[in-house]
């Protein structure tokens, strides 16, 4: 039912001269489903209360609930069209009244770790791009068929909602900039394995992939008491995010998968001084697939002892500095990092071989990343203990990946399985940091323990050859008809 939803909602705003991409698909369906998705919520509180003999007060205005001005209905229960808002009647409502008035929550909560601060955070930063008022009311009428009271209803819908976020992603420049991929994403927490009472932070927080699961994760860890559930709301995930639209998306990820109040800010985590960040700011775990390849500026640079216009290099460097000692991080980064030969990188690997237990790194296969050509490979590491010895693992698969054969969790059953205790293996081995060229600190993945095979070569690559073979023969026989 939603994905039937999600695909007609697609071609309803693929006519709509406001939307052209998928990104604005998103980020359209969001603020709609969102508001949806409080109606519901509104209702279970409601219901709640009464079962307690409690009186819930809703967090919305009459005027402006659901039921009110998306979907009144008749004595049948039918929508009924003689109240109903569209055409121009309901864009003029959406954008001069709606709107509006959800902004204003941000001024009217009672404190940042509430979903009215969060309502009113999420409105100030979208817009309504649906020009047509008759397309936006056979949106909402398709979104007013989904419910989301049961937790089955919730965990499809948020499933379904991540899908629509990795196409937003393979639309983007990047597919690694707002979608990383699940199964490495589960993987990497397994290892990781946090804890309730810690708290989990993202620093590149994009669309809350990784708190997302963490808060899955936590939620199934045991039998929650009532104060554990009340840690995991509001004390446990923090993030912070620069851009407006993955700032948004990322927010009502977490709403929709059931953290009513998400600690992420709208921030540049890289505008902040490394020699600020304090004790108190610290945490327990750090979970991030920060983004690479951006050049940050000079003013940016200044922030870090090491300076670099890397953007996962500033990042790495803020992730060590912002862990609590003994906490645990496992941090996506791109391969190159483990071997090239500038000053920032050479300095950065020493840093973190210094300061923390590298104790795993995951080297993973080329179209991991939807999108992103990149090698990348997975940082395991502790903070408070230099590092002795490394434990790689090179992901090794008989197939290409791609966007219609994407990594799965059984692809990485073997590498959660050895990691436990850092056997050897064809696809795996350890190195003694005190071996390592002591000028480079060179963290090269070379397995000494794959069997070399010849490699079949492609036919293009055989043609190529052929080609250049012929060309050299004609030159070679140019050459000495010249000479005769």
């Amino acid at each position: 039912m939603f994905q039937q939803t999600f695909k007609n909602i697609d071609d309803i705003l693929h006519k709509d001269a406001g939307c052209g991409s998928e990104l604005d698909y998103v980020e359209q369906t969001s603020w709609v489903l969102f508001l949806k998705y409080l109606d519901d919520l509104e209702k279970d509180k409601a219901t709640a209360a009464e079962l307690t003999g409690k009186i819930y007060t809703p967090i919305i205005a009459p005027e402006y609930q659901w039921n009110t001005w998306a979907s009144p209905k008749d004595d049948e229960g039918k929508l009924d069209h003689h109240k109903a808002l569209t055409g121009d009647d309901l864009e003029d409502f959406v954008n001069i009244q709606l709107f509006p008035y959800f902004k204003k929550y941000k001024q009217s909560a009672e404190s940042a770790d509430t979903i009215e601060y969060k309502i009113g955070e999420i409105f100030s930063e979208l817009k309504n791009r649906i020009q047509s008022g008759y397309n936006l009311r056979e949106i909402i009428n398709r979104i007013d068929e989904l419910r989301f009271r049961t937790h089955a209803e919730k965990h499809e819908m948020s499933h379904l909602y991540e899908d629509k976020i990795k196409n937003m992603g393979n639309a983007g420049r990047n597919g690694g900039e707002y979608y990383t991929p699940r199964p490495l994403i589960k993987t990497i927490i397994k290892v990781v394995a946090p804890e309730i009472g810690q708290t989990v932070y993202d620093g590149a927080v994009g669309s809350a992939g990784f708190l997302c699961e963490a808060f899955d994760y936590l939620m199934k860890s045991r039998k929650l008491t009532t104060t554990d559930i009340t840690t995991l709301q509001k004390k446990t995930f923090y993030g912070k995010e620069k851009k407006s639209l993955a700032y948004i998306i990322g927010t009502m990820n977490l709403i929709l998968h059931g953290v009513e109040a998400p600690n992420i800010v709208h921030t540049n985590t890289l505008a902040e001084n490394l020699a600020d960040i304090q004790e108190k700011d610290r945490y327990d775990v750090i979970l991030a697939n920060p983004p690479f390849g951006g050049k940050e500026r000079a003013e940016v640079q200044q922030n870090f002892p090491i300076k670099t216009g890397e953007t996962a290099s500033l990042f790495l460097q803020h992730f060590i500095k912002i862990l609590k000692a003994g906490g645990k991080a496992g941090v996506v980064i791109k391969n190159t990092f483990l071997s090239n030969t500038d000053n920032a990188s050479v300095s950065l690997r020493k840093v973190l071989l210094e300061n923390c237990n590298l104790h795993t790194v995951l080297d993973l296969p080329a179209g991991t990343f939807t999108g992103a050509g990149v090698k990348t490979v997975v940082l395991f590491f502790e903070k408070g203990s230099a590092t002795r010895k490394v434990w790689f693992y090179q992901l090794n698969l008989d197939r290409n990946l791609g966007k219609t054969n994407s990594l799965n969790e059984k692809d990485l059953a073997d590498f959660v399985a050895l990691q436990k205790t850092k056997a050897d293996s064809e696809n795996s081995w350890s190195i003694d940091v005190k071996l390592l060229d002591q000028n480079t600190f060179d963290l090269s993945a070379k397995n000494p323990n794959k069997k070399e095979e010849a490699a079949l070569r492609k036919p293009a690559e055989i043609l190529e050859e052929i080609k250049a073979l012929d060309e050299e023969s004609a030159d070679i026989l140019h050459s000495i008809l010249e000479l005769i």
